[in-house]
């Protein structure tokens, strides 16, 4: 009988340990990150469709497998998501701010970002606004423009002090300032009138008004069809034209009805009552529903025009302020004490008159309709309405605009 030998007997291989870091499939990431080493006797890498994805300015990549098993920290998604603004795919169980079992992203990851990237590139350049006054002489255009922006931006000139007295325009002469407030920089242009409807013969007196906002509109078109064009047009149309009605109490004078006729397509015309402290409560609301008529049966379109609502929430918007038109105001520069209070006003002998406050006049609505909810869209209404009209009326009358010379536009340069 033969020895019978025992199988040989070896030792089993030994299993490398799981890292601390890498943890078990769970319902909520079935795929878990896969760390250095961790591929020998553990599971294969996971599938294509579990690695994170990201979507930015240099095509589509995948996380490359070197990585460290956290991702976000230093490379993949996360660099790729704060060094180029990209839109990534979240692997799954990410939090609402991107976090995951593994790691965290850099931040927040939305199309709705490109919201703060807008505010950030306006703040850096500014935007540009500009605004006409027409009215007669005394009215107080240079007053309500300096309370409205609250700073001296109606024909200023170097030395001019608060004190001395605001002289008479002779001529349509536009005054940039630039101003900054929170950050935001906004180049302020004011043109300024002549004393319209002042003369004995008042025959036609609107066309140097309207020959200026023409000017603009070509010097606008220049620039566009010019074969170098710069990389930001130089912005000089009239975006909003104040026109000034004198506060009789009784009813518009042909001339008002003739200029804001032959304007209304030209330019966003807001009509205001001037001084409006020179008539009663009662002798207002009457005077501004008179005017209101007027214009209505004179054919004035006034802004903000119906046709323009783009919704019901602008159209519910827009009615409250064409309900209000024309807006009675009160200019003054100047302070008092009232109640323990420095506030802006007109004093008389029975009180003061504030500006701000609405139970005297409607300059606070004015500003807050002007500046806070529609300046974009009387920029908008400008470029888009009143400058396509001149152009394509322009265009269709001269056959077309042959491109224009650098010597040609060197005024427009300037």
């Amino acid at each position: 009988m033969s020895d019978i030998v025992p199988p040989e007997v070896r030792p089993k291989p030994v299993v490398p340990a799981k890292p601390p870091h890498v943890g078990a499939p769970s319902p909520s990431n079935p795929f878990p990150p896969q760390g250095l080493g961790a591929g020998t006797g553990g599971s294969g890498p996971p599938p294509p469709s579990a690695i994170p994805v990201m979507i930015g300015s240099h095509g589509v990549s995948h996380a490359p497998s070197h990585t460290s098993s956290h991702v976000g920290a230093n490379h993949g998604v996360g660099n790729s998501v704060g060094g180029h603004g990209g839109v990534g795919a979240l692997p799954q169980g990410a939090g609402p701010q991107g976090s995951t079992d593994g790691g965290t992203l850099l931040g927040y990851i939305g199309i709705d970002t490109i919201i703060e990237q807008m505010r950030k590139k306006t703040m850096k350049t500014g935007f540009d606004f500009n605004i006409m006054v027409v009215g007669h002489s005394g009215l107080g255009k240079s007053t309500l423009l300096n309370t409205l922006f609250k700073s001296q931006v109606s024909r200023r000139s170097a030395g001019w002090a608060r004190d001395e007295k605001i002289p008479k325009t002779v001529e349509i002469k536009a005054v940039s300032h630039f101003i900054e407030e929170g950050g935001v920089k906004m180049k302020l242009t004011v043109v300024d009138t002549p004393g319209f409807g002042d003369q004995i013969n008042n025959d036609n007196c609107w066309e140097p008004i309207g020959k200026y906002i023409n000017e603009q509109y070509e010097k606008f078109l220049k620039e566009e069809v010019n074969i170098t064009r710069k990389k930001r047009i130089p912005d000089t149309r009239v975006h909003c034209c104040l026109y000034f009605i004198s506060p009789t109490g009784h009813s518009l004078r042909q001339l008002d009805l003739e200029f804001m006729k032959h304007l209304s397509h030209s330019v966003n015309i807001i009509p205001i009552i001037a001084k409006a402290d020179t008539m009663t409560i009662e002798e207002r609301l009457d005077f501004k529903q008179r005017v209101r008529k007027e214009l209505e049966m004179g054919g004035v379109e006034y802004y903000p025009q119906k046709e323009f609502d783009e919704d019901m929430e602008d159209k519910s918007d827009n009615d409250k302020i064409r309900e209000a038109m024309p807006l009675a105001v009160v200019g003054s520069d100047k302070e008092y004490q009232v109640n323990g209070k420095r506030v802006l006003g007109r004093k008389t002998a029975w009180g003061v008159v504030e500006v701000e406050n609405p139970n005297h006049c409607e300059f606070a609505q004015l500003r807050d309709f002007l500046i806070r909810s529609h300046l974009q869209d009387l920029k908008e209404v400008t470029h888009n309405i009143h400058y396509e009209t001149y152009r394509a009326k322009r265009l269709h009358g001269n056959g077309g605009l042959h491109p224009v010379a650098a010597n040609d536009t060197q005024e427009s340069n300037l």
